[in-house]
């Protein structure tokens, strides 16, 4: 083929395809422009989503989960819109994307179960940042509430990071829910022992500025053991004050009760050993 020919054909093909690459220039050009506008869009409106939710809710965990999952969901509608204006088949698009999810759902099936689970405690709220939990034979109070998983701070600062699937199925115990918690101390005295005397004893306990008044203090005979008879003192407290004011008992008991003359026992145990007569 002459050069005049492969020129000829050049200008034949670029006529075939200039209406073509003319019209898709434009859909083109219109998809990036609708791509940047509505990204910033986006952006600035999840932004502000998050800041109302913040103000609204006052909650930091679950402010950032809904922002971030409003901004993925939103960005992914957009680009599937900006494919749609160039000519793409957004039904074989979305299939596609569904099948990928599907096969990345399969692989993560762990992963998946613990964002199921952080979904449920950002929505649910069984416990906040900063309350004080016992959950999966774990005691600590909440760092952090993240998507896929909790970080919890131990009494003796050990960093306990526990995934959300196992937190949301089982048995949470949270010590900052209510306002006040009751104190329950118990103490075993010896069966020859004042009770009256005993129980002033324990009421004089309760005479502490950290213990409500309503509910009123209280003092019971919890039970009768085998060495001992249970006492028990009964207090509400605010929970902030629920540790000082149990450490407080523990430590002065013992020498309030040599005061009265009231003896705490040692467990005790009777043995009897019989000796077979010869027969």
């Amino acid at each position: 083929m002459d050069f005049d020919a492969q020129v000829d054909h050049l200008i034949d093909a670029s006529q075939a395809w200039l209406p073509v690459i003319m019209a898709y220039s434009g859909r083109v050009l219109l998809a990036v422009v609708v791509l940047a506008i509505g990204w910033w869009l986006i952006n600035r409106l999840t932004q502000n989503l998050s800041a109302l939710i913040g103000k609204r809710l006052g909650d930091p965990a679950l402010q950032g989960f809904i922002g971030t999952l409003a901004n993925i969901i939103l960005k992914v509608l957009l680009v599937i819109s900006a494919a749609s204006m160039i000519g793409v088949e957004t039904t074989s698009f979305i299939a596609a994307i569904g099948a990928a999810g599907l096969a990345i759902g399969l692989a993560l099936q762990g992963s998946l179960a613990n964002f199921a689970g952080g979904v449920l405690i950002l929505l649910f709220r069984p416990f906040r940042i900063g309350d004080v939990i016992e959950a999966q034979g774990v005691t600590g109070t909440v760092d952090n509430i993240q998507i896929f998983h909790t970080v919890l701070r131990t009494g003796d600062n050990k960093t306990v990071i526990m995934p959300n699937g196992g937190l949301s199925n089982g048995i949470i115990t949270n010590y900052n829910r209510q306002a006040t918690r009751q104190v329950v101390f118990d103490i075993g005295i010896n069966y020859d022992a004042d009770l009256q005397a005993a129980k002033q004893v324990l009421m004089d306990m309760a005479e502490d500025e950290r213990v409500l008044k309503d509910p009123a203090p209280a003092v019971v005979v919890a039970s009768l053991g085998d060495s001992s008879i249970k006492m028990s003192l009964r207090v509400w407290v605010k929970t902030a004050d629920y540790w000082s004011l149990t450490f407080k008992f523990n430590e002065e008991i013992r020498d309030r009760l040599q005061e009265a003359g009231i003896a705490i026992p040692f467990p005790q145990r009777v043995i009897r050993m019989v000796q077979e007569q010869p027969a």
